[in-house]
């Protein structure tokens, strides 16, 4: 049987063995586990909302930065601690789940329906939609969207 190997835990050096004082007998510190962060005190939820408020236009990371008053990289680094994932991915996510209600509740057109969920083109709104949930907008609307009171049945 072969034995279980376990990877050392992750650190970070600080200083060197010759730089530390210590007493007789003890090992010298070489280095030390990195701290967690505390939470920040600037979320990004006012980011998102204003994001969420303007779906249908373009908005770039340097965009979402600028709102939160941090640095591109500042502001995807908390974004990712506080969501999860990427701004870029958050925001086609939204995107995305706009379109699908847009394409319940409406008999817009997809071209339309992408323009306002923010895809620019209804290209676009297939290539997010089927990558997201594997259907296509026409697919989607024809399974989820009620029929109409009234209408034929299908």
């Amino acid at each position: 049987m072969l034995p279980t190997l376990v990877p050392p835990p992750i650190t970070m050096f600080l200083t060197g063995p010759h730089q530390c004082p210590q007493e007789p007998g003890e090992l010298p510190v070489t280095h030390a586990q990195r701290p967690v962060p505390a939470p920040s005190a600037h979320g990004t939820a006012p980011t998102q909302a204003w994001a969420m408020e303007r779906l249908a236009e373009p908005i770039t990371l340097a965009d979402m930065a600028s709102h939160a008053n941090v640095s591109v990289r500042t502001f995807t680094r908390r974004f990712r601690d506080e969501v999860g994932t990427s701004p870029g991915r958050w925001l086609i996510r939204q995107r995305v789940d706009l379109a699908r209600h847009l394409l319940e509740t409406t008999d817009w057109p997809i071209d339309l329906v992408a323009h306002r969920a923010g895809f620019g083109t209804g290209v676009s709104l297939r290539q997010h939609l089927h990558g997201a949930i594997g259907v296509t907008p026409q697919a989607y609307r024809r399974t989820f969207r009620p029929t109409p009171v009234g209408g034929p049945a299908q």
